[in-house]
């Protein structure tokens, strides 16, 4: 069939391709378990903040939660072993922002999935899970802005550098969107940069306007391993290093939200992990289970 046919009306779309997801096929057992959180009860009622520590490995996260390294973030509970939405940040913020977060590590189907948004136009039967909150348009911020949110981008790794048309493309879908090269991976600073901007922010922001913000964190982006005293290249340790900081300074902006804002609902995970020479591979954008495996919590402020 062409093209042409397609265009013609010969192919059968909409509801008559309500068949083409195999919900029949998918396990009954977890489809009953109850959502973690209802969105239904936070849009529109409080800030919703969604934090990326790009390129975080799940161990990593794991080894410094048992240690008690990263007290801010083991405040609000556990990390959750998870499936990375994609194995480096272009494709993993695409599936994010369209709120196809990661998913539980275990999960088998499609119905395992716990979505806190939920596209309404596409997929699963086109209705919308318990729990989640069913959006409107192309993606998360695109829906939030039809219930009255300011939604901000401030971003960190390249993806988010305007200086570049690729780097405009994830800062676009956000009213408004914040870059500078002090927020970028190689400063070593870099978080203590962007919270500071953040509570210069805050003090012009409209008390009555809820916000959604997404806050890229690149700090534990390659290169890292100036965190680390006498490390001379990037590696799991330094990698550590990075998150420790990386904690201090959320602690910083949770105080500050909390204090100004009363509270908010954040999503805190990571885009993707990364190798360190792991069956000789470096670094991500490959597939490899370190790379495909990610810590996720949401929680309270």
């Amino acid at each position: 069939m062409t093209g042409q046919d397609n265009l013609n009306g010969q192919v059968k779309t909409g509801s008559e391709h309500a068949g083409e997801v195999p919900f029949r096929l998918f396990s009954s057992a977890k489809a009953l378990r109850q959502p973690s959180v209802d969105m239904n009860q936070v849009v529109g009622k409080m800030d919703i903040l969604f934090i990326c520590l790009d390129t975080l490995r799940y161990d990593a996260a794991v080894k410094e939660q048992e240690d008690g390294t990263t007290p801010v973030l083991n405040r609000y509970g556990s990390w959750k072993k998870c499936q990375a939405p994609g194995n480096f940040t272009w494709p993993s913020h695409h599936a994010m922002f369209a709120g196809f977060l990661p998913a539980d590590f275990g999960a088998k189907n499609l119905a395992d999935r716990e979505m806190l948004f939920f596209p309404r136009q596409i997929g699963m039967g086109r209705k919308t899970p318990p729990g989640a909150y069913g959006f409107s348009g192309g993606t998360i911020m695109e829906g939030l802005e039809q219930e009255g949110y300011d939604t901000w981008c401030v971003g960190g790794v390249s993806f988010f550098d305007k200086r570049s048309d690729l780097g405009k493309v994830f800062p676009g879908y956000f009213r408004k969107s914040y870059w500078n090269p002090s927020f970028g991976c190689g400063v070593k600073d870099s978080t203590k940069n962007q919270v500071d901007f953040i509570l210069k922010k805050l003090e012009a922001a409209e008390p009555g306007q809820n916000i959604f913000m997404y806050l890229n964190v690149d700090a534990i982006h390659y290169p890292n391993s100036f965190y680390l005293d006498g490390c001379s290249h990037d590696n799991l340790a330094s990698h550590g290093a990075a998150l420790r900081y990386a904690d201090r300074e959320l602690g910083r902006l949770f105080d500050h939200w909390k204090e100004k804002r009363g509270g908010a609902f954040v999503i805190c995970c990571s885009d993707h992990g990364t190798c360190y020479g792991e069956d000789g591979c470096q670094f991500h954008g490959i597939d490899h289970p370190i790379v495909n495996t990610v810590p996720y919590k949401h929680f309270f402020l």
